[in-house]
């Protein structure tokens, strides 16, 4: 019975599907000023990662909070990216890309992969990264890594989501990690029992 329902969440996110979904949220979404949807979307509380890619000696990475799990079997993450960056392009061109979840103390690693610190060009200046079986970085300290292979890539709007098979991991969910709500950054202090 579980292996149907999981058979039945996964014939949900075929391409058709999907494809009729983007249609009609294109309509809905023409209807609704973006500031009210930013407003609301303040809400939604999300870890804080940093996606990268590597491809014919350059890379480049960005901060993400659309990065979730899609399956176990087989293991598989999406991720959105915005089309017009230079992290997409990098993806676009490899395939591939890799993704490490943020510590609670890697706040400002964050700021300089959104580009909010705008005197710094080379985002991986004296920071250091490791690799897992991919050439794309990932940032040392983070509690978990990600090494992953584009399967599917679906333009929605400006962005685009990509469906990605998880080739690599590392890390178990030990630390403290770096937390967005309400355009702030939080760290968690107590589990709730």
């Amino acid at each position: 019975m579980c292996k149907n329902f999981i058979l039945f969440n996964f014939e949900i996110l075929t391409l058709p599907f999907l494809t009729v979904m983007m249609i009609l949220m294109e309509k809905i979404i023409m209807t609704l000023d973006p500031e009210q949807l930013r407003h609301a979307m303040r809400a939604w509380t999300t870890g804080v990662a940093i996606v990268t890619a590597q491809h014919d000696g350059h890379r480049y990475g960005m901060t993400v909070n659309s990065f979730t799990s899609i399956s176990l079997e087989p293991a598989l993450i999406s991720v959105a990216l915005k089309q017009l960056t230079h992290t997409y392009e990098l993806i676009e061109k490899s395939g591939e890309f890799a993704v490490t979840i943020l510590a609670s103390h890697q706040k400002e690693l964050s700021d300089r992969f959104a580009g909010k610190m705008m005197d710094i060009h080379d985002r991986f200046a004296g920071i250091q990264t490791e690799t897992l079986s991919i050439p794309a970085p990932l940032i040392s300290e983070g509690i978990a890594c990600f090494n992953c292979r584009v399967i599917k890539s679906i333009p929605v709007g400006e962005n685009t989501l990509l469906v990605a098979e998880v080739i690599a991991v590392r890390g178990e969910g030990q630390g403290n990690p770096l937390v967005y709500h309400n355009r702030v950054y939080w760290k968690i202090t107590d589990p709730i029992s």
